[in-house]
């Protein structure tokens, strides 16, 4: 979610050492989501980019220094693929709507990421600091844009911008989880706008119908 523009990129060794270190977190992602973190293997991750162990480890430590590259690097992804403005508030709502459309057709990684999330609520899981910041940076994030929105006018009388973004985030968590268990229960996407349009006078655009 952001509209800085972009440097040029590294070259020569240094541009070939981040293309092999994007390789490995696209490869990773794909063998969690798909095995979870517990049973993905480091071997599985190298054979996907034709790397030896040695050759991974060499980029990853170990397999929790490979999962919080992998989970880092899925944020950004996902905030550089939607190109939001963080200045604007609605823009930002809106782009939660809008990435709950687009993890309807990710199933693998939203199931990796409520699986994490619940294991690391353990001090000891090597996903526990990441999380912890996660959700405090949604929460921040959100609780900045409801609170932008209030000043412009747009938040309805009576509603806290802080408690709307821990509401918000708990709403998101709590649909995916019921998503994975039976997909065709509900419509995660539009039960989402159906809430942030109750937070605010004009409603949200359905990402479909844009």
């Amino acid at each position: 979610m952001t509209t800085t523009p972009r440097t040029r990129g590294p070259r020569g060794p240094y541009a070939k050492t981040r293309a092999t270190k994007l390789r490995i977190l696209d490869a990773a992602l794909a063998v969690f989501a798909e095995s979870g973190f517990r049973s993905g293997s480091l071997r599985e991750v190298a054979d996907k980019v034709g790397l030896s162990d040695a050759g991974l480890l060499h980029h990853y430590p170990n397999k929790a220094a490979l999962l919080e590259a992998v989970l880092r690097h899925r944020d950004d992804v996902a905030l550089v693929d939607f190109h939001v403005d963080l200045a604007d508030p609605r823009a930002v709502v809106q782009a939660f709507v809008d990435i709950t459309e687009r993890n309807m057709h990710q199933p693998g990684v939203v199931e990796l990421y409520c699986t994490l999330s619940a294991e690391a609520t353990t001090p000891d899981h090597p996903a526990h600091g990441y999380f912890i910041e996660r959700y405090d940076w949604l929460r921040g994030l959100l609780t900045q844009a409801f609170t932008g929105l209030a000043e412009r006018g747009e938040l309805r009388d009576g509603v806290d911008p802080a408690s709307a973004a821990v509401q918000l985030v708990s709403l998101l968590d709590g649909l995916q989880v019921q998503w994975l268990l039976d997909r065709t229960a509900l419509d995660m996407t539009a039960e989402v706008k159906r809430h942030v349009d109750t937070l605010v006078h004009a409603p949200f655009v359905d990402p479909r119908a844009a």
